[in-house]
């Protein structure tokens, strides 16, 4: 796990120093070590950040290059199976100086090419410089668990793990792009390849790219997508779907437990967590670490029994974590680290377990993944009976408009029954945070369903829950989920990994697994749940869903009080003064109003931090 910055230019000499400061602007993800590589004519310029996981010694150095120097490479990520493709490259009449999965992903992609990709497994976002094909080589992983921005503009192209580090460049601009804005009050994260400034972009996950400086040509494709699931799964037997699962989940956690530094399991407590952490009790066979955050004074929001119980039934070396209390202190290191505004309040618990878990370990495992595989969340079940209730036709009569404006935001219900009348797709509408016509008054700005229409061409021609889980696994798991941990665990020099992301256990439950063996009525997770039977205590709750989430109410009505009392004094040049004071009003006396009222104090705290411009 490191962090990867780098400069190519069409025309004139890299400037050495910049790429070193942007370095310098990633410390953070890699502390251990730090190296900057120019090529001979200067014009390709690449940096690296260093948190040593694989062979610890210098010879992991970064970036690296091939034997004859034709190669140089910068990487983020861990390559799982780096022994397997190894050794194959050894057959093959390779040889290696280091044990490293870098020096083999350098010696894969001199072998195969951009094909080299379909032998790993993992996850990573890498840049390779070509030498003798003179281009530089991008790519990101199937799932979009390590992150990539670039900025590609006047003959240059730059890129890193975080926008941070490319914004070092005090001759940037930095405008806020209208689009993505609108994605954020939608949804509350910014989607896809768009990104929150204006001239940047996301590479997306399953997605690589070259960039040809002597053409100054850019050219993105993809290499992975999710699987459409065969149509003969009718007879498909539950006990044998889940003995399968169980042996790509054994495998997946087996090899995500290779590491030269200490590993640990952050354990909640829910499904998903607990199913890695028997994966791996069998796989290992040994004790492992887990851990658990609990928060004093909420006990509502303390998982520790749960996560107590499932660990003294696995027998782990278990310890329970105590969270400081919420300050706004907090809250702006936070943000700066998370390069775009996101309203997702558990990355305030993502990050303080991942701290007090860094004291103790380098790695931990967690159980990300398993809702969008396999229809985990509260309101999948919901969006299948209102599919059901739409042929009745109520979003044929142009009601939406009038629902919006009667009915206040944080009223329990308020988005089921905009599914039911929005001409838009249920799933846009259900999992969104702000209509378009909330939006449009807030802004000033006339109405866009953009981001609707963007999160409705995210399903695959597999209707049902496969179409939903689809659409989950290729915005909100990516571009919320992932982010939030990805932040948070590095910010703390800590890696990260999700076993659940295997993209062979996401092939299995795309393209073999039945729907109805995710989501049937009002049951979900049903084969994980299978699976907890044969793996769990008998007596495991494994309908409970909480996570590692925050008494956000209370601290609205306490140690946050002050950030909402300056928004609605001071306002933001993001929206109409007037509007935003009576929706954050409204929105800061209801518990239900408090995620949409976070979502709105964390954009306006980013624009301030990011000193973001406003286009008019």
């Amino acid at each position: 796990m490191c962090g990867i910055a780098g400069i190519v230019e069409a025309e004139k000499p890299v400037s050495f120093q910049l790429v070193q400061s942007m370095c310098d602007a990633l410390a953070h993800r890699g502390p251990d070590d730090a190296g900057t590589w120019l090529s001979p004519d200067r014009r390709v310029g690449l940096g690296h950040r260093r948190l040593a996981i694989i062979d610890l010694s210098p010879l992991g150095h970064q970036p690296m290059s091939s034997d004859d120097g034709q190669i140089t490479i910068v990487f983020n990520g861990e390559i799982y199976n780096f022994q397997e493709v190894r050794a194959e490259l050894q057959a093959r009449g390779n040889s290696f100086r280091s044990t490293s999965d870098t020096e083999v992903v350098i010696a894969a992609y001199r072998t195969w090419g951009p094909a080299c990709l379909d032998r790993l497994v993992g996850m990573f976002a890498l840049a390779i410089w070509d030498g003798a094909k003179r281009r530089l080589f991008v790519t990101r992983d199937r799932a979009g668990e390590k992150p990539l921005f670039y900025l590609h503009k006047n003959g240059r192209f730059a890129f890193a793990s975080e926008l941070k580090a490319i914004l070092v460049d005090p001759n940037i601009p930095r405008s806020i792009n209208r689009e993505a804005l609108d994605d954020y009050l939608a949804y509350g994260y910014v989607s896809g390849s768009l990104c929150i400034f204006d001239g940047f972009a996301k590479l997306p996950p399953g997605h690589w790219l070259t960039y040809e400086p002597d053409l100054d040509r850019l050219q993105i494709s993809r290499y992975w997508d999710l699987p459409i699931r065969a149509t003969n799964t009718a007879q498909s037997d539950l006990q044998e779907l889940t003995s399968d699962l169980e042996v790509l989940l054994t495998q997946s956690v087996r090899c995500q437990l290779i590491a030269d530094v200490p590993i640990g399991i952050m354990l909640s407590g829910g499904l998903d967590s607990s199913l890695v952490a028997a994966a791996a009790v069998r796989s290992s066979g040994r004790a492992v670490r887990t851990f658990n955050v609990a928060f004093p004074g909420y006990p509502s929001f303390d998982e520790s029994r749960h996560a107590r119980r499932v660990a003294d039934y696995l027998g782990s070396n278990h310890t329970e974590l105590v969270a400081e209390p919420g300050s706004g202190e907090l809250l702006p290191s936070l943000i700066r680290q998370y390069d775009e505004p996101i309203a997702d309040n558990s990355l305030l618990p993502t990050y303080l377990v991942s701290r007090a878990i860094r004291k103790e370990c380098a790695v931990a495992l967690g159980g990300d993944g398993g809702d969008e595989l396999f229809g985990g969340y509260i309101h999948h079940p919901w969006l299948l009976k209102i599919a059901q209730l739409r042929q009745f036709g109520l979003h044929r009569l142009g009601l939406e408009a009038l629902a919006a404006k009667s009915i206040p935001l944080g009223i329990e219900g308020r988005n089921a029954i905009m599914g039911l009348l929005s001409c838009n797709e249920p799933q846009t509408v259900l999992t969104r945070l702000l209509d378009p016509i909330t939006r449009s008054r807030l802004t000033g700005r006339p109405v866009s369903v953009t981001p609707e229409l963007r999160r409705a061409g995210l399903e695959t021609v597999c209707g049902g829950i496969d179409a939903i889980c689809a659409a989950e696994f290729r915005s909100y798991l990516p571009d919320d989920i992932l982010v939030k941990v990805d932040r948070a665990s590095m910010l703390t020099s800590l890696e990260v990994r999700a076993p659940l992301l295997d993209h062979r256990i996401v092939e299995f439950a795309f393209g073999r697994l039945p729907g109805r063996f995710k989501v049937q009525n009002a049951r979900r997770k049903i084969i994980l749940r299978a699976l907890a039977q044969r793996w769990l205590p008998p007596d495991f709750d494994s309908h409970r869903k909480q996570g590692f989430s925050i008494p956000l109410h209370e601290w609205f009505q306490g140690p946050w009080r002050p950030l909402v009392d300056d928004l609605i004094a001071t306002g933001s040049p993001l929206f109409e003064k007037r509007f935003l004071a009576r929706l954050l009003s409204s929105l800061r006396s209801t518990e239900r109003g408090s995620r949409r009222l976070f979502q709105l104090m964390m954009v306006e705290m980013w624009r301030r931090e990011y000193r973001a411009s406003v286009p008019e």
